[in-house]
């Protein structure tokens, strides 16, 4: 007979107990994401939304998308702060479907860690919770997998996936861009959750100290680098409600969400093949935090533009009739608002290197249209 104890999943390195005990944290902030579409109760396996709603639709398109937070969670960890990272993840998720117009129906998450540490994981997933009620979207499932021997005890990282609906008659999109649009910056809240490789690797060139605090930030560094990614769904949809999905020299054309590859990779993605889209780097103040990335790690403004949003996390194309009445609504909603530039119909452009005046296309593996980005950038 072997004198080696018997095994089960506990001595394996799985704590089902303590999963249980992270969902019964969780579950209120959870619930408070629900509305009268929500079918069943958290725990099930399979999330339910009533769809009747589409019933209403002429042409119903489902949109879906699926993302992570990246390295920003390493300083989550360093921290030991996990209540935020879940806004990150709800915003890289959540606004790339309302881009092309469509209202999101629900959410899922998913964590991978090494151990179970109940308070961690609720912490995160309040966080989801409340960014998903922020966005009017129900968090209606999940995951949370143990892989002890795979992943450090202390070590995490999460996913999450969002599916919405548009009517195809309002989708949003290249198709609507025409000449003369105007292109409307909505303000960042920051790094969002992207070039945080970058940033982590000025913070090791500097010794800079997550605790310390800098002036021009006015509060500690790792508060500065944790703050949460901007929602935009709210925001975006009621521009559509208030514009209309429209053409010509009215409505909403399209938006682009300012993620990793920075502005002009990303706006480039939403215009058709022949537009270009001017912008002039110095119709707004790029935000401290930028500046010290750039200055610490002694970054080309090339090397930015290529990796950070630099103060723009969402762009708005509309039709020039409707210029003052897209900035109005965003003002309204508290978000800082400029016109960076507008929209010609050159014909195909090629890109160019030269930084006075660079010209980005064909990014992301789209033969799309072009963005050009001249001027000098202005830094606090």
């Amino acid at each position: 007979m072997s004198d080696t104890a018997p095994l089960d999943y506990a001595a394996a390195g799985v704590d089902t107990a303590a999963g249980d005990r992270a969902v019964e944290l969780m579950k209120n902030a959870v619930s408070r994401t629900h509305d009268a579409t929500v079918l069943g109760a958290t725990g099930g396996f399979a999330g339910m939304v009533d769809a009747s709603a589409l019933l209403g639709m002429e042409r119903p398109l489902l949109a879906t998308s699926t993302d992570g937070v990246g390295t920003k969670i390493a300083i989550a960890q360093a921290l030991d702060i996990h209540d935020t990272i879940g806004q990150d993840l709800v915003g890289m998720v959540v606004d790339d479907i309302v881009v092309i117009g469509a209202r999101p129906l629900l959410m899922t998450d998913y964590i991978a860690c090494g151990r179970v540490i109940p308070e961690r994981i609720a912490k995160i997933v309040t966080g989801i919770a409340r960014a998903c009620e922020a966005t009017g979207v129900p968090l209606v499932g999940g995951e949370t997998a143990e892989h002890p021997g795979l992943m450090d005890p202390d070590d995490y990282d999460i996913a999450g996936a969002a599916t919405g609906v548009v009517d195809a008659a309002q989708m949003l999109g290249p198709e609507r861009v025409a000449q003369g649009d105007v292109l409307i910056a909505m303000a960042s809240s920051g790094l969002h959750s992207n070039g945080y490789s970058l940033v982590r690797s000025v913070l090791a060139r500097t010794n800079s100290p997550l605790e310390g605090h800098i002036n021009e930030f006015g509060r500690t560094l790792g508060e500065e680098l944790l703050e949460p990614t901007r929602l935009y769904t709210r925001l975006c949809l009621a521009l559509v409600n208030a514009l209309g999905a429209g053409s010509g020299t009215e409505g909403i054309h399209a938006f682009s969400h300012v993620t990793g590859g920075g502005l002009g990779a990303n706006l480039s993605r939403v215009l058709p093949l022949g537009a270009l889209a001017d912008i002039d780097r110095g119709s707004w103040v790029v935000p401290p935090v930028f500046d010290w990335v750039r200055r610490g790690g002694d970054v080309t403004w090339e090397g930015m533009e290529d990796s950070l949003n630099l103060g723009v996390g969402m762009v708005a194309v509309v039709g020039r009739d409707c210029t003052a009445e897209a900035l109005r609504v965003i003002r309204e909603a508290g978000v800082e608002a400029w016109i960076l530039g507008e929209v010609s119909m050159p014909g195909e452009v090629e890109a160019s290197s030269d930084f006075d005046g660079r010209t980005i296309s064909g990014t992301k593996g789209v033969h799309a249209g072009a963005v050009r980005l001249r001027g000098s950038y202005r830094t606090a």
